[in-house]
């Protein structure tokens, strides 16, 4: 069988945790921050974990992590 290949795209977007679970990191928050609410800014600070539902198409994107 020939390897299949890595989602480079959600490579750099996607870390699985110990127990299988994914992370990531919330967006809007690297640029033009003057104008979004402290809550939002406070709130993106956190990482966050793949909605079940979208975990088995974000795992076809990383075959070997």
């Amino acid at each position: 069988m020939p390897k299949i290949k890595t989602c480079k795209g959600a490579a750099k977007r996607f870390k699985l945790t110990k127990k299988g679970k994914i992370k990531f990191k919330k967006a809007y928050k690297s640029h033009i921050l003057e104008h979004k609410s402290p809550k939002m800014k406070r709130q993106a600070r956190k990482n966050s974990y793949v909605h079940a539902a979208d975990v088995k198409n974000v795992k076809q994107m990383l075959p070997y992590a």
